[in-house]
């Protein structure tokens, strides 16, 4: 897991030979839960999972938390448990800003606290960054509250990828010798079945919630400066404030439909992986 363009899909690629498409540009190229070719290491064999990140760029976060929730809940039914979860963040980022401090939330919301003891927090991109600079930012996400700490101090580990296969492998051995792991959404939709009643949901619409506040201020405020412009008779600026106000009243509609039909859009979306798997076993 980790937010778009963190490096995710090229980790996999590395690890496992496989040929995932990897993204090259600012569009994220993994719009849906994906697997690896599997692999053998230390006499087990290995398959990786790829995921979208929270800020993807084809995909809503609702699509996100949608996909890989109901994946995450088809492998549980099917007593497919993992063995943990790889987080990447690129240490060549100057600062964590807030996307990926968004994704980072909704990973812990996903993963609950009993699994942290099953998940690396793997920083990548070394080559492309000072050494004593990316030292000093990964001493940072170890040692603040914002970034890594809390995750570290219940027993996550923090580790470095150096874009090669045997660094990519060491990695992973951190987990093949782990008991496997149930994350916190995996439990609660086996508790209940309903996405709308996990902590990942609770923290999505929290955030939704908020942005649509800061959407509908700024609507009005539209809507005030439309009303100035129609009485200064500036046709010029009431045509672009009018389209930017339509704009923003349509993105409005389509965040509330998205929280109204998430619940059985996942139920959608269960059977349809369902349906998958069960062709490709066939």
């Amino acid at each position: 897991m980790g937010a778009t363009g963190s490096g995710k899909t090229t980790f996999i690629n590395v690890a496992s030979g496989s040929d995932l498409r990897v993204g090259m540009g600012l569009e994220s190229c993994t719009n849906e839960v994906q697997t690896s070719q599997s692999f053998m290491l230390d006499g087990k064999r290995v398959v990786l999972v790829d995921t979208p990140g929270f800020d993807d760029t084809t995909k809503s976060d609702t699509d996100v938390l949608k996909m890989i929730a109901a994946y995450l809940q088809t492998m549980h039914k099917q007593e497919k448990l993992m063995s943990g979860v790889v987080y990447m963040h690129r240490i060549s980022d100057i600062r964590v800003g807030g996307t990926s401090r968004r994704d980072f939330t909704m990973f812990q919301e996903l993963c609950g606290k009993e699994a942290y003891k099953n998940v690396l927090m793997v920083t990548n991109m070394w080559g492309s960054v000072n050494e004593a600079d990316a030292v000093a930012r990964e001493q940072e996400l170890r040692e603040k509250d914002i970034f890594f700490k809390p995750i570290l101090d219940n027993g996550a580990l923090l580790l470095r990828h150096m874009n090669d296969q045997d660094s990519a492998h060491k990695i992973i051995q951190k987990l093949t010798g782990t008991d496997p792991v149930v994350l916190r959404i995996q439990s609660e939709l086996a508790a209940v079945n309903d996405i709308t009643q996990t902590g990942a949901y609770a923290q999505l619409n929290r955030e939704i919630m908020e942005q649509s506040e800061k959407n509908r201020q700024e609507l009005e405020k539209l809507r005030g400066e439309l009303e100035e412009a129609a009485q200064a008779q500036d046709e010029e600026t009431r045509m672009e404030l009018q389209e930017e106000s339509e704009k923003m009243e349509a993105e409005l509609l389509r965040v509330q439909n998205e929280a109204a039909t998430l619940a059985s859009e996942y139920q959608a979306e269960l059977r349809r992986i369902e349906e998958q798997l069960h062709a490709r076993a066939g």
